[in-house]
């Protein structure tokens, strides 16, 4: 089953292009595909609450490095993730890509298999080699889907994301690898870390630098610029990069090598860590000053993602259990709330024509799930009840007091309010705009009835992570073995 949920997205993009032909038949094989997964998902989930061991090798290169797989409680929660928000995802992308008149679709929902594919190799690695391989089958998945318009920008927006990701891992990622092949003599996972408490502290600082610079996909500055330019991209795909896959890849891959490479005692005495909590905390707050400036929505949207993944990689780099707790949290949290907020962008683009902020004054009179929706999502990005960003804002602020990083909580303080101010106002003003505005007597309805269906589970999937994080929490505190 485990080797399953890796193998059946690859393998069912062979089914998707036969039925290129017959978009119904396409989609069900899409459709259906997800489900089996996310049935997998859920039984190897039930198979480690269960304290069931799951392993398996695939092919040895030399004694000590071979591509494997295992399952653990960081993993799982990335897995549920992205396969449960792949079938959302899927159901969404018929409205759209319908509603939207988009071409080259059968070649859009092959690669999202692919990409969901090398998200579950990455999710259930049991080293780094294994980690490096799926990453960047990954990237290379996702290339075709940045580029779909298939429009010099579009063409463009592809050559910087593949040009960064590239260059970031081959420049930095691969060479952490290898440096810590050569002070450790293993690239596996394991509980505490493998770099021992004799470590050089200059070498181990500098292969951690390596490390986060290296994970381009967490988007850590200035390292980002390849998020904002992907929002070329048909709003699915969007959905893809900064909730379902790519961006959770990134962070999932930070918080694995600061928990399972160098380990949280380890990581805490290292003199990189400082400087790269600050970094990421400048990422938090940054990105935040800059999307309150963007009027294209999924520019505003693309830069708050780069802000709130820097909440995960404070969380990781705080070096406390609760941090931990918190930036693994935060992985599920935003994925849910931001997956919402580009479906709700895209629904405005198929419904109303539009992309910038100033436009939708007034827009709620006739769109009021997508904004209803909307606001909810952006409670949860802000991190207040009742959704579930409440939780995972709560234990990175307990993970900052336990570390006595006052700065940096300060920093996630004031990022939250620039969420509120960045936001809020955007359903605000589609709602109490009045009846003087260009939506008043137009002839606008409802995105499309499979997009409004995907935008109301992920909506839910908010509030319920609010009323019931037990599970969530659960699988963040088994991380550290608690």
């Amino acid at each position: 089953m485990l080797q399953l949920s890796i193998l059946l997205p690859i393998v069912a993009t062979a089914g998707i292009v036969a039925a290129g032909r017959m978009p119904n038949l396409r989609e069900t094989v899409s459709i259906v595909t997800g489900l089996i997964l996310f049935f997998f998902v859920t039984r190897l989930y039930q198979g480690l609450e269960q304290g069931q061991v799951i392993t398996v090798q695939w092919w040895q290169i030399v004694p000590g490095l071979q591509l494997s797989f295992a399952i653990e409680p960081l993993g799982m929660l990335f897995a549920l993730v992205a396969s449960f928000l792949w079938i959302v995802t899927t159901v969404y992308a018929i409205g759209y890509m319908r509603g939207h008149d988009e071409q080259n679709q059968t070649r859009f929902y092959a690669c999202f298999a692919i990409a969901i594919g090398s998200a579950m190799g990455i999710a259930f690695a049991a080293n780094l080699f294994t980690l490096f391989i799926f990453y960047e089958v990954l990237t290379l998945s996702t290339y075709p889907l940045v580029t779909h318009a298939g429009t010099a920008e579009a063409k463009k927006g592809g050559r910087i994301y593949l040009g960064i990701l590239l260059s970031t891992s081959i420049a930095f990622f691969l060479l952490a690898i290898i440096s810590t092949w050569f002070v450790t003599g293993t690239l596996d996972f394991k509980p505490g870390g493998i770099f021992g408490s004799d470590v050089n502290r200059v070498v181990a600082s500098a292969i951690l630098v390596l490390f986060i610079f290296g994970i381009g996909k967490a988007a850590i500055l200035p390292f980002h610029r390849w998020l904002p330019a992907a929002m070329v991209a048909p709003t699915p795909v969007s959905a893809l990069l900064h909730a379902v896959a790519v961006v959770k890849a990134g962070v999932f891959s930070v918080m694995k090598v600061c928990v399972f490479v160098f380990g949280i005692d380890v990581l805490s005495i290292l003199p990189s860590t400082q400087f790269l909590l600050y970094l990421a905390g400048a990422s938090v707050l940054l990105a935040s000053l800059v999307a309150m400036r963007k009027d294209n929505l999924k520019a505003r949207l693309a830069y708050s993602t780069v802000s709130q993944l820097g909440y995960v990689t404070v969380g990781a780099l705080l070096a406390t259990s609760a941090g931990v707790i918190g930036g693994s949290m935060h992985i599920a949290m935003h994925a849910f709330g931001k997956i919402t907020l580009f479906f709700c962008a895209g629904a405005i683009l198929v419904a109303a024509h539009k992309s910038n902020i100033s436009e939708m004054r007034g827009l709620g009179k006739k769109m009021p799930i997508t904004m209803a929706a909307f606001f909810i999502a952006s409670l949860g990005i802000i991190g207040v009840p009742p959704a579930g960003g409440t939780w995972s804002k709560w234990f990175l602020l307990m993970g900052t007091l336990e570390a006595e990083q006052w700065i940096l909580m300060a920093a996630l303080m004031i990022s939250s309010l620039l969420n509120i101010a960045y936001l809020l106002p955007i359903p605000f003003h589609a709602f109490f705009s009045g009846d003087n505005t260009p939506y008043s007597r137009a002839g606008i309805k409802e995105a499309p009835t499979a997009s409004l269906i995907a935008i109301s589970i992920t909506t839910v999937g908010c509030l319920v992570l609010f009323v019931y994080p037990q599970p969530l929490y659960e699988l963040a505190r088994a991380i550290l073995g608690g």
